[in-house]
């Protein structure tokens, strides 16, 4: 067998080095158009920083290795510019010689991957000093911008991944950066509640973060952008461009291959175009949601490798088992550790589940290690089943880990039963005895078989502003070094003695530090007959992260007298 390969870097050399390891003798060409094969994409934005120190360290394979290691010729500069469907010949153009000619095929596999989105109607997008991250070569281009002494004020579009990952390495590069995505937030797996943390750890690292905003503009030293109606300049010597991608599809399309309506390369379970021969992988097709049961896309390599080592399966007749994908990510924002999976309740709720969530601040190991520190811990699932539809989590441990524990669960159809029996590993040096997953799914029963009732962060400002019944059961200190305005302070420690004080008339809604004393204080007050309680989920120090970014920026009145990250 003859397979060409359009593409390489996750998809396209994981589907011909998978090829090669099935068949010894397939004869196995790889057409890339840029310099560089197979490099580390993921990485780029690390070399800005330094992190990564030399731009070699990110290419990962050249085509002297691919021959030597694997027999795999591997043709770099080189552009696949048709494909010649009745004659399974591609049309090739050496991008440095100009020669043009045909190769022909057996199978195809089309991995041309994703191009950034440069809009043509912002002024000044073709200027110099803009660049968008997409290879090997556009991030040497913008390290040696940056190197620049006069490279002082950098803005970076879009908070995104990649706009994230560029907008905190070229922070600690030394920029001062600023960040202008056109949405509310960042990140758009995360929740509203939960990307608050990651605005308050950009604002305070000192990126300047610029939401429902949107670019119009790149000048000389400066950008404009609006918001609200209203225009306003910030500093720019450079500008990076990183609102998204968009599937390279324009060979498939002039190949009469089959676009989805996601505009990505519609495929079927075995990853076959509607042209048999023709498969395609990676950022430019179209797949399936295991979650939504609809199709979308889903820009990251892990997915792409998977799918790639299935298509080279199909074509030796091995089975390959397609469950889509269900979305699972992280990244790191300076001190913070950002993990999801699955769907957020943003998206569950539009995709017509009847849902709920539970959000939960243990520490992430046993309190009285070294480095123990709060995670918060978002676990969305369905009503009345139980089942668990997704999860959030962000703090300094290892918040990879308990998304990891979530995506195996929703995986396995799992339920909130299921994860509250999860056994896990246990150290105090990794975790807590009832782990942060295991805990969020008490929680979640408790809340899904009406055990007590509860509110969410973002519902909390218009209870204090409405002069809501507050009992924050945090002990006097606690409550002296940061208070809701207008809560009343009876501690767990003398609820007994003060339950008295609490109406029986009025709702009343209880606090602590992360929702478990309160919890506490619920179970014992509905003991004694109170049937007006509810518990406050995320509690003061959910309250204080989700508050605190919006107060500063919005200048709305605090809703409570100081805060406590503690």
């Amino acid at each position: 067998m003859k397979l060409v390969v359009v593409g390489g870097v996750a998809g396209g050399a994981s589907a011909a080095a998978r090829v090669r390891r099935l068949d010894a003798y397939a004869e196995i060409v790889m057409f890339e158009r840029g310099e560089h094969v197979s490099f580390s994409n993921c990485c780029l934005p690390y070399h800005l920083s330094g992190t990564v120190a030399s731009s070699d360290a990110l290419v990962l394979m050249t085509p002297e290795k691919f021959k030597k290691q694997h027999n795999i010729d591997a043709r770099t500069n080189s552009e696949v510019i048709d494909i010649k469907r009745d004659e399974k010949k591609v049309v090739v153009k050496n991008l440095l010689s100009g020669e043009v000619y045909e190769e022909c095929y057996d199978k195809l596999v089309l991995a041309p991957g994703a191009n950034p989105i440069m809009p043509k109607s912002i002024a000044g997008i073709d200027r110099a000093n803009v660049f968008a991250v997409r290879n090997v070569t556009d991030i040497r281009a913008i390290k040696a911008y940056m190197d620049k002494p006069e490279t002082q004020n950098v803005v970076v579009v879009g908070g995104g991944f990649i706009g994230v990952e560029v907008a905190e390495n070229l922070k600690e590069a030394g920029k001062n950066v600023s960040l202008i995505e056109g949405a509310n937030q960042i990140m758009a797996p995360f929740d509203y509640d939960m990307v608050q943390i990651l605005h308050k750890e950009l604002d305070d690292n000192g990126v300047e973060l610029y939401l429902s905003s949107t670019l119009t503009a790149i000048e000389d030293g400066f950008v404009k952008a609006v918001k609200d109606g209203e225009e306003f300049t910030v500093k720019a010597d450079a500008v990076v461009m990183a609102i998204g991608v968009a599937p390279e599809t324009t060979l498939a399309v002039k190949a009469g291959l089959e676009i989805g309506e996601t505009r990505g390369i519609k495929v079927n379970h075995h990853y076959q175009t509607s042209d048999p021969d023709i498969y395609a992988v990676g950022d430019a097709i179209e797949i399936f949601n295991a979650m939504t049961h609809k199709p979308g896309r889903l820009a990251l390599a892990g997915p792409a490798q998977r799918q790639a080592r299935a298509a080279a399966d199909h074509m030796y007749g091995l089975h390959h088992n397609n469950k889509g994908y269900i979305g699972s990510s992280c990244i790191r924002v300076f001190g913070q550790n950002a993990a999801s999976t699955g769907l957020n309740e943003k998206a569950a709720k539009a995709a017509g589940f009847n849902c709920d969530s539970v959000m939960v601040l243990p520490n992430d190991k046993v309190g009285l290690m070294p480095g123990a520190h709060y995670m918060v811990f978002k676990l969305v699932f369905e009503v009345p089943t139980g089942r668990i539809l997704g999860a959030q989590a962000i703090g300094m441990g290892n918040t990879d880990k308990r998304v990891d524990v979530i995506a195996a669960m929703i995986t396995m159809g799992a339920t909130l039963e299921d994860l509250k029996e999860l056994e896990l590993c246990y150290s105090p040096v990794f975790g807590t005895a009832k782990d942060i997953v295991n805990f969020a799914a008490t929680v979640g029963l408790n809340v899904l078989y009406g055990r007590f009732k509860q509110v969410h962060v973002d519902q909390v400002r218009s209870l204090v502003e409405s002069g809501a019944y507050i009992v924050d059961v945090r002990e006097e200190n606690e409550y002296a070094a940061g208070h809701l305005n207008g809560a009343h302070n009876i501690p767990l420690s003398q609820l007994e003695e003060r339950m008295h004080e609490i109406p029986k008339d009025v709702p009343v809604y209880l606090h602590c530090r992360s929702s478990q004393r309160s919890y506490y204080a619920v179970c014992r007050l509905q003991s004694y007959g109170y049937t007006n309680v509810t518990n406050i989920s995320g509690s003061f120090l959910g309250i204080s992260l989700y508050e605190y970014f919006n107060d500063k920026k919005l200048g709305r009145t605090p809703i409570m007298d100081k805060y406590n990250f503690k």
